[in-house]
């Protein structure tokens, strides 16, 4: 079967011949893939700054975010049928019995940095036609009405982990009062997006529908693209490039969340010294910046400990946000069908892969279709 395959020796991203994986346990799921989203995961790996090959291969084959549709099943599986549309977690557990974390299924917080990743780190991913998944523990159905937006399941994890740690955190302090209901927890709550890409909207849309006045403050200068579509879901867009992050403050005032997505750490540094107190600040993106840049520490740390805030990084997704991400796409859709549907820029065929992963294009997210090559 054909497949995008990153050498990492040689440094080369080619289009491959790979064997067809097949069933050889009764508990194993055979998948044909339907839909790969394209990432800057996905960039930096065929730009050779990470990504291990399987200890067996000397290639990898990328591709995390993925749909794809069960062909074939063991004979020990009830859980799924020939037919049925699934997304695959990424990041599988460790081997470690005393990693508390991957013991709990809950791998995206392993505490030995020794788990696997499709399509990253010691897997192959999902850039090819077929895979055979071990069983299906990670994989989550797919409602056939989601079938041209589940793709965007994986990248809305990140967002609705995020979310998810803030209720928690928050819980230290009347952020939620009870006359508040549970389907608008945030109103009256400032969230700034910081990055206008797939995770940038995706986490606007959930904040949104949590009831946050939303801010996304991205690059681009209005008019743009991105821009029209934030204001389709109603929120803010403010150009970095217009607004400095202290005139941002002294227009909407002081952020209760920022949810970061930018993968620039000079901005979102800057944007540290505006946030409200108590507030709650995630990292998601591991920016390196490509110049170095000042930051004044002890100013920082005096004011983080004086208005209570907390700064959280966060990475990859468990099996709870991702059974969230299905449940809130079903609500994007209703909401903002027409939004949703153009985050996804163009599907390409299996082919053109290797010209997408090396090239960044102008839009939002691109996606491989392999059964289109």
């Amino acid at each position: 079967m054909k497949a995008i395959a990153v050498f990492p020796e040689s440094r080369e991203i080619k289009y491959i011949e790979h064997p067809e994986p097949q069933i050889t346990q009764p508990q194993q799921v055979k998948l044909k893939i339907l839909d790969v989203g394209i990432c800057g995961t996905d960039r930096h790996i065929c730009a050779f700054n990470f990504g291990e090959r399987p200890p067996d291969s000397n290639y990898l084959i990328p591709g995390h975010e993925a749909l794809a549709e069960v062909i074939e099943i063991g004979s020990a599986v009830e859980e799924l049928q020939v037919g049925d549309l699934v997304v695959p977690e990424v990041r599988r557990p460790c081997l470690d019995s005393t990693c508390r974390a991957c013991q709990a299924g809950q791998q995206d917080y392993c505490y030995t940095g020794t788990y696997s990743e499709r399509g990253i780190q010691e897997l192959h991913g999902y850039m090819t036609e077929m895979v055979v998944e071990e069983s299906t523990r990670h994989l989550h159905y797919v409602p056939p009405q989601l079938r041209e937006i589940a793709v965007l399941t994986e990248p809305l994890t990140i967002a609705e982990k995020a979310y998810a740690q803030i209720v928690q955190i928050q819980q230290r302090l009347p952020w939620f009062p009870q006359a508040i209901t549970d389907q608008q927890p945030g109103r009256g709550l400032k969230a700034l997006v910081l990055g206008a890409g797939p995770i940038g909207l995706l986490g606007a849309m959930l904040f949104i529908s949590k009831g946050f006045e939303t801010i996304i403050y991205s690059r681009s200068p209005i008019p743009n693209e991105k821009a029209t579509l934030a204001q389709e879901i109603g929120a803010t867009y403010v150009s970095s490039m217009e607004t400095r992050p202290e005139t941002l403050a002294r227009q909407y005032g002081p952020i209760d969340v920022v949810y970061e997505a930018v993968d620039a750490a000079p901005i979102a540094i800057e944007i540290l010294p505006h946030l409200n107190r108590n507030a709650i600040y995630l990292f998601t993106s591991p920016a390196t910046p490509e110049e170095p840049f000042g930051i004044d520490a002890s100013e920082a740390l005096r004011t983080l400990t004086m208005r209570n805030q907390v700064i959280v990084g966060t990475v990859n997704a468990g099996p709870a946000t991702f059974t969230a991400a299905i449940e809130d796409l079903a609500l994007f859709q209703q909401r903002w069908p027409h939004t949703l549907s153009a985050l996804i820029t163009e599907r390409v065929p299996l082919t053109q892969a290797p010209t997408l992963l090396t090239q960044k294009r102008p839009g939002i997210k691109y996606v491989v279709n392999p059964a289109r090559s």
